[in-house]
């Protein structure tokens, strides 16, 4: 049998777009690796070190970055986000599809990645919310923000918003069940491709 290299499926959209949702069930139906990002903000209640994030001091992360164990990194709202080298490439090589959570400052900087073994494996996707009001109600729904910071992040969502004819692919957001759906999709066709067979 021909094996394959896996996919590394970068996912970017706004809070409350969904696409932490499709990426996580894309992981705990065993079909890819979820590549789990460094932060520098405090763990939100009932958020696990290791799970959610991996909860780095700001020294530790610029440390990181100096000893360039980072495929990307960023700020967004006020703290420091990014991923490390380890939780993407040995997965790629052995085949194990990758799917990446991520802003569209740490998208821009996985797609500049001379790395030949990221440019085959990338596949980009921005999720969007069907509209501003939803939006809105996805991010008041929470539960876990106060007014300001949902203001906050409806300002910086809009602007991120901006950014979607950065991205190869495109969805939608509609229902749960139709999102995956078409996420998935996505996922299988990439494996197809000829250009990922070894």
């Amino acid at each position: 049998m021909t094996k394959r290299t896996g996919i590394l499926l970068l996912v970017s959209g706004p809070s409350g777009s969904g696409k932490t949702t499709l990426c996580r069930r894309l992981a705990d139906e065993g079909e890819a690796h979820y590549s789990i990002s460094c932060t520098t903000r405090k763990p939100r209640e009932g958020e696990i070190d290791g799970r959610d994030y991996h909860f780095l001091t700001k020294e530790d992360f610029q440390r990181r970055i100096a000893n360039d164990e980072m495929l990307e990194h960023a700020e967004v709202h006020g703290n420091h986000y990014g991923t490390l080298k380890s939780e993407v490439l040995e997965y790629l090589s052995e085949g194990t599809d990758v799917v990446m959570d991520i802003d569209v400052q740490g998208a821009a900087q996985v797609r500049d990645c001379a790395d030949a073994e990221i440019k085959t494996a990338l596949i980009d996707l921005f999720v969007m919310p069907p509209s501003k009001e939803e939006l809105r109600a996805r991010l008041t729904g929470r539960g876990t923000d106060d007014a300001e910071v949902i203001t906050l992040r409806m300002n910086n969502s809009l602007m991120e918003m901006e950014h979607w004819p950065e991205y190869t692919y495109r969805l939608i957001s509609a229902t749960r069940e139709e999102d995956y759906l078409n996420f998935k999709s996505l996922v299988l066709a990439g494996r197809m491709r000829i250009s990922r067979l070894k």
